[in-house]
């Protein structure tokens, strides 16, 4: 059976450790190893966007990625209950123009008993920016 740890119920440490996973993974942009992350069946609203199980996640990250080029993300923790974890983000990518831009969002996530994201609601709004006023950088 999958799993991923932290568990629920989460408590600060382990929610702050699943949030770090989630950012990890996400900046690592491999749309694969991020799908494991969600249950088969899981649900999203991206946006404007209504996905459902991990392969439509899958073919979500990869369209993401093709068109968010270097995409650098930081989340932090905003609230968690039981097997809930509320999250806000901003990230930082460009177009194939060379166009900047800074996203900032929310996200409400659900999890199942074997730590796998079942729900993930993410509203997310994008600002042009000029690539002077970038604040995260990868290291390369």
């Amino acid at each position: 059976m999958e799993s991923k740890p932290p568990f629920p119920p989460f408590n600060m440490s382990t929610a702050i450790q699943k949030v770090q996973a989630a950012e990890d993974a996400w900046n690592m942009r491999d749309p694969e190893r991020v799908s494991l992350a969600y249950s088969m069946d899981t649900e999203w609203r991206n946006r404007d966007e209504f996905l459902n199980g991990r392969d439509e996640v899958k073919a979500f990250l990869e369209r993401k990625w093709n068109k968010e080029l270097d995409y650098k993300l930081k989340k932090s923790l905003w609230a968690f209950l039981e097997n809930r974890i509320a999250v806000r983000f901003e990230y930082e990518w460009h177009d194939d123009n060379g166009q900047w831009y800074r996203s900032y969002g929310n996200e409400n996530w659900e999890f199942a008993a074997n730590g796998l994201m079942q729900k993930r609601y993410a509203s997310i709004n994008d600002v042009l920016i000029d690539e002077s006023e970038r604040k995260y950088l990868w290291q390369r």
